[in-house]
This record gives C-alpha cells, structure tokens and sequence, in this order.
C-alpha cells in the first residue's frame, strides 16, 4: 500500500503505509515529477499517474518503481485523471478535450472535444459503459464510451467542479461551490442537496450512501445521501483539506486526507458507530503544500473486479449487450473502416503519438531522424 500525493513544489511523495496492530508510514520515494504544481492524481493496480499545470501527464511503474514516460496530448492545466481497471485511463483539461487512453500501449484511442470552456471534472461509471463529465460551459454531459459519443447534455444554472459517481453506480454528485446536488440515476433528477458553510474542495463517496466532505477549512463532514443529515464532522487538520480518498480494507474504512498544512493523515471509521469521531491511524509530515491525494494498492483489480459485478448485476435488465461489450472490452476507439486504420498507422500523427509515450531525452533523438526522413522524401 502507497500513500502518493502532489503538491505545489512540483514534487509526488511516495509513502509506504503498513497495517498492523500499530499502522506506520515510511517515506518511500520523492520524484520531482513536472516543471509546475501537481493538479490530478489517478492509480490503478500498476500504475500511477500525474497532471499538471505544466500540461503533462507523467507515468510511473510502481511495481517497477520506475518512470514510465509522458502523455502530452492536452494543451492546458490536466484537471481530472480517472482508471478504468487496467485497461483505460481518461484525462480532461482546461483545453476542453477528454481523452481516452489505451494503457497497454499508452497511446489515445479518442479526444473528444467535451466542454466549450474547461474540464473541472469527470467520472466513470462502475460498468465502464458511461462517463459523466462537467465544465466551465456550465453544463454536465453524459458520455456513451462503447461508442465514444455524447449521449446527453444538461444545463446547469452555474458551473460544477466536481462529479462523482456512487461505488454501486445508482447515483451521482455535482458540486457547485459549497452546494451537493445528488442525482438518481434511473430519473436523472436531483433527490437532494447537500449545502456546506464553505466551498466544497474534495469529495469522496465511504459506502454507496456515506458522503464524505472537505470544505475550505479544516474539519472533515460526513453526510447521509439519503436524508442529506451530518452524521458526523471532526477537525482533521490545522489547515484546508485538500483531498480526500477512502478504501476498504478486510472489513475496515479507511479515509485519507492531505492538507494545505502538509499532513497526509489515515482515519478509520466504524461504520457502526458512524456518529462517533474516527480514529487517527496514522500521519506523516511533508513540509509540502499538497494538492492532491491516491492510494495504490496491490489489491485494486480485485476491487474493482468486485465493483465491476455488483454494477453489472444491477443494469443487468437495461442492457442486453453487456456479455458482448465484455468481450470486445469495450471499444473506445473511433468507428472508422479499415482502410483507415491502415493510415492511422503510418501517419505522422500516429507517430507523434508513439513518441509521447516515451521520455523527453528520447524525443530529443529522434527530432533529427524525422527531418532527415523528410528531407529524404522530399528531395525524392
């Protein structure tokens, strides 16, 4: 297990979390990952990924504990990163593009021009099949990603910087400056509302209908999504919450924080006695500004494995085709026939595209090669 959080000074801390009796974090690794302050974090069972002001996404191994390259397809501050298992990672930024990256290969299967304005933030749904997103267009789009198309858009009355999906996928959450509106899924109507003292920062969904909340301070809340009642709040930190993540582990709920006072602290909540204060397991001080907040676990794809059957089973009836999208893997790329394709791969674009999957020193050698080639060609 590994705590990794960024922050404004450009750097992504590793921190090794061991449960036991007495949990304690060790410092693992410090990379100085990007040449601007850390905006997005996403993990999945292999990889972690990071977004930046600096318009990059980094990549990094972390069974091999190595850097893995750079995705350079956006032209803005990366706003949002989100796993689908281990196959597909999904990116949005100020620029207003989607894109859907294929994490065998890390090369972009689609760019999907999403919002007029910014990307502030986007979520997959459980079954991989629908993803929510919400700009600075002041609108929330449903997008269908077997076909990697629209499929909805609604307006909103002021711009949303969060959506979040529920862990069975029968809800969602926007957040609008200090405003929680829950959505049903099947009605795609607000159920109710969730209003804070201060904007909201960080949200994070501990069961299918436990909110937990992190405003401009530094007290952690935790909401009913069904009668929309505090069922507790505690002071977490000395400053602003930056982020909050939640897992479960062998029976246990565990929230993460990191704060703007450079604390990453680890809670654990008893969900039988949710009204009580959780208790703090453990927390390490990074003399860093964090921005934001993942933990990698070894165990994620059997998480998610168990996610993925637990939505399936509930849309089970709505969807007839769920048993041939599973086995196509669901086809994220563009329609297009085969002759196509066939360019696809020999085109300069396609080139570039294989070069941002590798380091910057790399790119460097091989910038002279592709003038020598087109001056070969042209002189021919």
């Amino acid at each position: 297990m590994e705590l990794v959080a960024g922050c404004y000074e450009q750097v992504l801390f590793g921190f090794a979390a061991r449960p036991a009796e007495s949990w304690t974090v060790v410092p693992d690794f410090t990379h100085h990952a990007h040449s601007a302050s850390l905006s997005a974090v996403a993990v999945n069972n292999r990889y972690v990924v990071t977004g930046s002001r600096d318009e990059t996404i980094q990549i990094y191994d972390m069974k091999k504990k190595i850097e893995h390259g750079a995705l350079l397809q956006h032209n803005g501050t990366i706003t949002c990163l989100e796993f689908y298992g281990t196959a597909h990672l999904l990116s949005g930024a100020e620029d207003g593009l989607i894109c859907i990256w294929n994490t065998k290969r890390w090369e972009c299967l689609k760019s999907i021009k999403a919002h007029k304005g910014h990307v502030t933030s986007l979520s997959i749904h459980p079954s991989g099949k629908l993803a929510l997103s919400v700009g600075t267009d002041k609108t929330l789009r449903t997008w269908n990603l077997v076909e990697g198309r629209s499929a909805f858009i609604k307006n909103l009355k002021q711009n949303a910087h969060i959506i979040k999906w529920s862990p069975d996928g029968e809800r969602y959450v926007t957040v609008k400056t200090n405003k929680v509106d829950i959505y049903k899924l099947d009605t795609a109507s607000i159920t109710g509302t969730i209003t804070t003292e201060k904007r909201i920062s960080s949200l994070r969904f501990v069961t299918d209908s436990i909110l937990a909340i992190a405003g401009d301070d530094e007290i952690i809340r935790l909401y009913s999504c069904d009668s929309q009642k505090c069922l507790c709040e505690f002071k977490a930190h000395e400053n602003r919450v930056k982020d909050i993540y939640s897992f479960e582990r062998e029976g246990q709920h565990i929230i993460v924080t990191a704060s703007s006072d450079g604390y990453i602290k680890m809670w654990n909540l008893d969900l039988n006695k949710v009204k009580d204060v959780p208790s703090l397991l453990c927390e390490v001080y990074t003399k860093a500004r964090l921005t934001c907040l993942a933990v990698w676990l070894d165990r994620a794809p059997e998480m998610k494995e168990n996610s993925d059957k637990a939505a399936t089973s509930s849309q089970a009836n709505e969807d007839e085709k769920s048993s041939i999208v599973r086995k196509n893997k669901v086809c994220w790329t563009d329609k297009s026939d085969k002759t196509a394709k066939r360019k696809r791969k020999i085109t300069p674009e396609k080139q570039k595209l294989e070069a941002r999957l590798i380091t910057p020193e790399k790119q460097k050698l091989e910038a002279p090669l592709q003038k020598k080639k087109k001056k070969r060609n042209s002189s021919a």
